[in-house]
């Protein structure tokens, strides 16, 4: 369960939005704030930090396309697509301006919601991730300099091959997922128990991994959206936010290629922060919020 800083569990609803069914949890008042997580995870990926919001913000927490306990839809993994069903989700909800925070995939899908829907995002806090099209392809290549700086992401090219993924991980979600969380994390304590059962029961759904690698089949996809995209800053604050022992100040650096007022901080901490470090990335979190919204 996920609950606000009074203890109180979000309110919950599923709603259709852009041709699929997402499923959300929302809590607070104030100034609103649309947290998107990554993969191999769920909305509760963020249980920590929400009560260190609600008090000051509205929070709203979707699981994203095809993942948590979201719809499974056939196709629209593209990350313009699904930051559409974000667009449309805060529309529906009633909620015209907003900060968007995204975390690895839900980073990029953050980036492209604030290319594309920049009448209605304020603000965007970009966290772990590499952009397609602007160098996370170099990382999938077998190279001397990737592996020893831990940064050879080898679940790439494995992902993108069709059905032999499939056919390997089914049976195995459990194996798969706690292997991911703990090794690019600098403290792999923080995947609880708590966290890796719910993030292997909504993955080991129908359709939940086929959801996950269809994210990633979708990479090159994203990096024309992405190139395309870049061609006008983003003319809005941007937080980008780092772990340095994954990608660290990267996150800034890719950040300034994309948008003109760019701040950046780098944790001590893995690729997963809001599990790792939750009370460092409030303290930042909250203190960007108050400085660049008032």
């Amino acid at each position: 369960m996920i609950s606000d800083h009074r203890g109180a569990p979000l309110r919950t609803g599923r709603v259709a939005v852009n041709g699929t069914k997402l499923h959300y949890r929302t809590a607070g008042s104030g100034p609103v704030v649309v947290l998107l997580h990554g993969v191999p995870k769920t909305g509760y990926h963020w249980r920590h930090l929400v009560p260190k919001l609600t008090a000051r913000h509205t929070v709203v927490v979707p699981d994203l396309r095809g993942l948590g306990d979201s719809a499974h839809p056939a196709d629209g993994f593209d990350c313009a697509t699904m930051s559409d069903d974000i667009a449309a989700l805060m529309a529906h909800l009633g909620h015209d301006t907003y900060t968007v925070m995204g975390e690895d995939w839900g980073a990029v899908v953050g980036y492209q919601l604030a290319a594309r829907h920049g009448d209605h995002v304020e603000a965007l806090v970009f966290a772990e991730a590499l952009l397609p099209g602007f160098g996370f392809e170099d990382h999938t290549a077998l190279t001397h300099e990737n592996v020893s700086g831990g940064m050879f992401l080898w679940h790439l090219g494995f992902y993108f091959q069709p059905d032999v993924p499939e056919m390997l991980i089914a049976g195995h979600e459990r194996e798969l997922i706690t292997y991911m969380l703990k090794d690019e994390r600098s403290y792999p304590d923080t995947a609880t128990a708590d966290a890796i059962e719910e993030y292997v029961r909504c993955y080991s759904m129908p359709g939940g991994i086929r959801s996950m690698l269809a994210i990633y089949r979708a990479m090159l996809v994203d990096a024309g959206q992405n190139r395309e995209a870049a061609r006008t800053k983003l003319d809005i604050p941007v937080l980008a936010l780092g772990g340095d022992a994954f990608i660290g100040d990267r996150n800034e650096a890719q950040m300034r290629l994309l948008a003109h007022d760019v701040t950046g901080h780098v944790f001590e901490a893995g690729h997963d922060l809001a599990e790792e470090a939750p009370d460092e990335v409030a303290d930042v979190l909250l203190a960007f919020l108050a400085d660049r919204l008032t």
